[in-house]
């Protein structure tokens, strides 16, 4: 039989799960690359530090997404729901992966704040998942609808033959829309507009400072 974790027992696991997040790969991925299949492209210089300041930001988003869930399925009340935000959490981690190989590719780091995106986000998935589960499904909701938008916009920026970084960023839209659509089956509630444009606020500090640190 299964010892039942204590609450300290599960605040280490958390830092643990944190530290490993923002400082070490994550565990190899169930599904293929999405960028193995095309052939390294050509680019310029520019172009390629333009494409590894996009893909860290999407680095830094999913880290941020890591620290939520696993912050909201500390706290939820209802264990069908923290099922649901590990079983979340845990598909954020290929996108986690993909990131940081297409990052190494292109020779370039990870942002040197994952630690603050991530812990930032755990606080504020531990404080919705107190509040109750039907607004903690609503930020799961308008998290990943706006990670969608954004990962849209940024496949408008990439360069035409870029399609390793294109593949990867379309297969995690279509992850984020499947999440967004979860989440409102599941009882989400629509958030305030005020909380809703604080969120976009802070991804829009996220993607300036990550693009660039």
């Amino acid at each position: 039989m299964l010892r039942k974790l204590s609450v300290i027992d599960r605040l280490i696991s958390e830092l643990q799960h944190g530290l490993q997040t923002c400082h070490v790969r994550p565990p190899a991925q169930e599904r293929p690359y999405p960028a193995g299949k095309f052939v390294p492209e050509n680019l310029t210089n520019v172009e390629q530090s333009h494409v590894a300041g996009l893909i860290r930001v999407n680095n830094a988003g999913e880290v941020a997404a890591q620290g939520l869930y696993r912050g909201q399925a500390l706290t939820a009340r209802d264990q069908a729901v923290s099922a649901a935000m590990q079983t979340a959490a845990d598909e954020e981690n290929e996108h986690l992966t993909w990131c940081q190989l297409r990052l190494a590719e292109l020779n370039h780091r990870r942002s040197k704040l994952d630690g603050l995106w991530y812990w930032g986000s755990f606080s504020i998935g531990v404080l919705a998942g107190a509040i109750g589960d039907k607004w903690s499904l609503g930020f799961v909701k308008e998290t990943e609808q706006q990670v969608c938008r954004h990962l849209e916009s940024h496949l408008k920026q990439l360069p035409d033959t870029d399609q390793r970084s294109r593949v990867i960023l379309e297969t995690m839209i279509k992850d984020e829309m499947r999440h967004a659509v979860n989440a409102d089956k599941a009882g989400a509630t629509s958030l305030p507009s005020v909380i809703r444009n604080t969120m976009t606020l802070f991804s829009k500090v996220m993607t300036f400072t990550a693009y660039r640190f």
